[in-house]
């Protein structure tokens, strides 16, 4: 049966997942990606574009339309770098900060009531980290 493949379950359970912090996040004015591109930017060193695309796994075409849409809302801004003034970073703005921070706790919100079905949620994440070969 189909619906017993792990491909199957893994795809459906992470759409689901994608729909709830999709509409929790709305009221933000982001969603997932928008999310993890702020994550990247906020892990507290100066990335370049490159560096966040890398660190996200996204081709540079991509990140740098997430980027843009970033920047267009006020969350993000590109900046020379203090040490290497032939690089570009990537920074927070203020609004970009807050907005961090709120859609920050909207996410574990949803992923604590997404896991809660389960009966060892921590465990299941770290199941999913041995997979991934962390």
């Amino acid at each position: 049966m189909v619906s017993d493949r792990l491909g199957y379950l893994l795809k459906h359970v992470l759409a689901e997942l994608t729909d709830a912090q999709a509409a929790a996040l709305a009221p933000q004015g982001i969603n997932g990606r928008d999310l993890a591109v702020l994550s990247a930017v906020a892990s507290g060193e100066p990335l370049s574009q490159l560096e966040v695309a890398a660190r996200l796994r996204v081709d540079r075409t991509s990140i740098g339309d997430l980027l843009d849409g970033l920047e267009e809302r006020g969350l993000v801004e590109r900046r020379r770098s203090t040490e290497d003034r032939r690089r570009n970073v990537v920074v927070l703005t203020a609004q970009g900060e807050s907005t961090f921070e709120a859609a920050e706790r909207i996410r574990l919100d949803v992923e604590r009531d997404f896991l809660a079905a389960l009966p060892h949620p921590a465990r299941f994440r770290k199941d999913l980290r041995l997979l991934l070969g962390e």
